[in-house]
């Protein structure tokens, strides 16, 4: 498996697209698949505030500027690479890890199955990790009476109450991308709780081999072109995507609970913020969270992991063959 990870803006997907589109084809077919390690992107009609931009994922090669016919081998002009893990969820359940993992490693099986080659891509670090390293994971139910005890504290202390009881189960199992609401980290206390006091069964699910690319993004250029495309998803209707969602009935919390672009332009439709304050506010966060993200990428090389970084900027050519260099395909 190729696994192609960086934060958020670095242009992991498109990238992705063409590396699978350049791998030797498999029966007349494109030779490399991709599975997406994005928390968010599992969720149907959650496409513009989770960047899902499905677009990336055809490739028009006369038509583009980057990716020659040599870059993807000789291909027809337009090719559909195939994704997994995008839409399979539906909006305000509460997807979680093990869940991710087990549906991993079905679509990981399938890929391999039929002679093609896996390409994980994603930002979400806990999800790469876990799948990498066949973290050994169960169903963690929901504990009424934790909740309640915990109910009004601040997202300060219960930050705090997650450090102290990851300190005790000596765990990296949770992400501080994935504590930014109060909800988020209630749920994380509660699985760290449980595993404290409930041996984890193990699980048949073992480390999955990987090669592993990192696209780095100078940061300036990173700040940037998050900017830039915060701007763009608004233009596009991700006001009116989140409209559309608490029109079927999806609650402002759940929505909240998802972070980020679903967390703010919430309260912004909601009335609880301004427009100025919700794209300020907005455009911050993103930044910490690219950030955050790099953070865990490093440490997951001081966990072990061994990332192969590639300039974001080079050429999507040059790219693509670097990373075919590196397979030795």
């Amino acid at each position: 498996m190729i696994t192609i990870l960086g934060p958020t803006a670095s242009g992991k997907t498109p990238l992705a697209a063409a590396l699978a589109a350049a791998l030797p084809q498999v029966n007349g077919t494109c030779g490399g698949e991709i599975i997406s390690a994005d928390s968010r992107q599992v969720y149907r009609r959650m496409d513009i505030g989770t960047g899902k931009d499905l677009k990336d994922y055809h490739l028009t090669i006369d038509n583009s500027p980057t990716i020659s016919q040599s870059a993807v081998g000789g291909f027809p002009a337009d090719i559909s690479v195939p994704y997994h893990l995008i839409d399979i969820a539906e909006p305000g359940t509460k997807y979680n890890l093990f869940q991710y993992q087990q549906d991993f490693y079905d679509a990981y099986q399938d890929i391999v199955s039929r002679g093609k080659t896996p390409i994980l891509c994603g930002g979400t670090g806990l999800y790469i990790e876990a799948v990498l390293k066949g973290y050994q994971l169960s169903p963690v139910p929901q504990n009424p009476e934790l909740r309640q005890q915990l109910e009004g504290k601040s997202l300060e202390e219960l930050t705090q109450m997650l450090c102290n009881l990851k300190q005790q189960n000596g765990s990296h199992m949770h992400n501080k991308t994935d504590v930014d609401t109060c909800q988020r980290a209630i749920r994380a206390i509660e699985i760290e709780e449980y595993n404290l006091h409930t041996p984890t069964p193990k699980r048949e699910l073992p480390p999955i081999d990987s090669l592993i690319i990192g696209v780095n993004i100078d940061r300036e250029e990173r700040r940037r072109k998050i900017t830039r495309r915060l701007k763009a998803r608004l233009e596009e209707g991700m006001i009116e995507e989140v409209q559309n969602l608490l029109a079927e009935g999806i609650p402002a919390d759940d929505l909240i609970y998802y972070g980020l672009e679903y967390k703010y332009v919430t309260e912004y439709v909601t009335g609880q913020t301004t427009y100025d304050e919700m794209f300020s506010r907005l455009e911050i966060a993103i930044h910490q969270f690219a950030k955050r993200q790099m953070t865990w990428f490093r440490g997951m090389e001081r966990r072990g992991f061994t990332i192969h970084w590639i300039d974001a900027s080079l050429p999507m050519e040059e790219k693509v063959r670097l990373i075919l260099d590196a397979t030795h395909i």
